[in-house]
């Protein structure tokens, strides 16, 4: 159960936050929400598909980790094996909140989650220091979360457009292991690349001025990650 507080240095100046890795800190979930804006490193290490949010019934793009509820093929014994971490992964257990200046305005803070596993009084980066303003760490938080918030406006469009030229379906994938087991992703949406191979000039030109295309042909792209995935899986189960 989280606990998320605005972060302040008179309350939280006595906490550390662990730059670990591992299930002990919370990171053994199936797979993280991602955006466009970070497709292209993301692409390189893991499969992106889209979900649907249980709240809002909206498409958003995922990073997947694992074939399983809670399982993160990522994790090892010594930490995250991948050359790129999520941002949603890297900037826990912070988050923004919005406060109100007045009835139209919305104050961006930055949140924490006291209750999170990668919190410490002991170990970990300092948040604050001697002088209560923002230490080097948390400094680079601030400018993630930053990201995260441009990145989340930006991929708002990103879902109105394969939306709009109805790019996204549903799909199943039957995952069969070398133990004699077998595994089915659902719930999951991917590109359909029927209907991308005949959009014309105009839907084209439209997808391309906001990188929306690009984003498109990387998450294409990624499906070739699906297999280093599956073997990831392999040598697991037959541990």
């Amino acid at each position: 159960m989280s606990d998320s507080k605005v972060l302040c240095p008179t309350a939280h100046n006595n906490l550390r936050v662990t730059t670990r890795y591992g299930s002990d800190f919370g990171d053994n979930v199936q797979f993280v929400p991602t955006y466009p804006l970070e497709f292209r490193n993301i692409q390189s290490c893991y499969p992106i598909f889209f979900t649907k949010s249980a709240e809002s019934g909206e498409f958003y793009p995922i990073a997947l980790f694992g074939f399983e509820p809670g399982e993160n093929l990522y994790l090892d014994g010594l930490g995250w094996d991948a050359s790129y971490i999520p941002l949603m992964i890297k900037r826990q257990p912070f988050m923004i909140g919005y406060q109100n200046d007045d009835k139209e305005n919305k104050n961006p803070v930055v949140m924490i989650d006291i209750k999170s596993p990668k919190i410490s009084k002991k170990d970990g980066e300092a948040l604050f220091d001697e002088n209560d303003q923002p230490s080097e760490f948390l400094q680079k938080i601030m400018g993630q979360l930053e990201a995260l918030d441009k990145a989340h406006q930006h991929n708002k469009g990103f879902i109105e457009a394969l939306i709009k030229y109805d790019l996204i379906e549903p799909f199943t994938l039957e995952v069969k292991l070398n133990n004699g087991s077998t595994n089915q992703l659902k719930g999951f949406y991917t590109i359909n690349e029927d209907k991308l191979a005949v959009l014309k000039g105009d839907a084209l030109a439209d997808l391309n001025k906001n990188s929306f295309l690009q984003a498109i042909y990387m998450s294409i792209a990624s499906y070739s990650r699906i297999k280093p995935l599956i073997e990831k899986k392999n040598i697991l189960s037959g541990k």
